[in-house]
């Protein structure tokens, strides 16, 4: 049965979207979905619920699933770390698009209307990792005695956040999926050649 939690939360997704977390009104929410403020309250808890139900799970497994592509590189001996840079981000942006493009929605949430929420700044935060991910993985290959060349902070901080800023784009464009995939691969193969070529390897 559609009950009124499923209508305010499809009340609330419209509303988030047109308006983003700040400028959403709980009130214009709850007209919407033939209720009273009240029952927003009762149901969520505030505004701050109803974005955390609508989007929470997304953005965790999201999340999760990239700090597990991340360590599960970092778990390799050097060597294979060597042969295997670029294997680990094509599993987890393969299987990224396939759940973006599940969630389209949700993601449009999360990147252009979580403003003030814990959900903002998404790339940023995967930037971040990303980062810290990389300086490790110099560290790795000073270990190795293998040369590679140097990489300003700046330049680091701005491929990275380019790569994500890039892919985060399936979700913002009504890309077919077969377009998606294409999209993704040429992106992907792009800045794995460009620090492969940097790092000399």
């Amino acid at each position: 049965m559609y009950g009124t939690r499923e209508r305010l939360l499809d009340a609330a997704q419209r509303e988030f979207l047109l308006h983003g977390y700040r400028g959403a009104s709980l009130r214009r929410i709850a007209a919407a979905a033939g209720v009273t403020t009240g029952a927003v309250y009762g149901c969520f808890g505030g505004k701050e619920g109803m974005f955390e139900e609508l989007v929470g799970e997304t953005y965790d497994t999201f999340m999760g699933n990239f700090n597990e592509a991340q360590n599960s590189f970092k778990r390799l001996s050097p060597e294979q770390q060597k042969n295997h840079v670029g294997v680990s981000s094509r599993e987890y942006m393969e299987w990224a698009v396939d759940y973006m493009l599940d969630r389209r929605d949700k993601f449009r949430l999360i990147l252009q209307c979580s403003d003030g929420t814990r959900f903002d700044h998404i790339i940023d935060k995967m930037a971040a990792i990303e980062v810290q991910a990389t300086d490790e993985f110099m560290s790795v290959l000073d270990g190795m005695e293998e040369g590679h060349g140097s990489v300003s902070p700046m330049l680091e901080h701005i491929m990275v956040s380019s790569m994500f800023t890039g892919f985060m784009e399936i979700a913002l464009h009504d890309m077919s999926r077969e377009q998606a995939y294409e999209y993704s691969r040429q992106l992907r193969e792009f800045f794995t050649a460009g620090w492969l070529k940097i790092m000399g390897l």
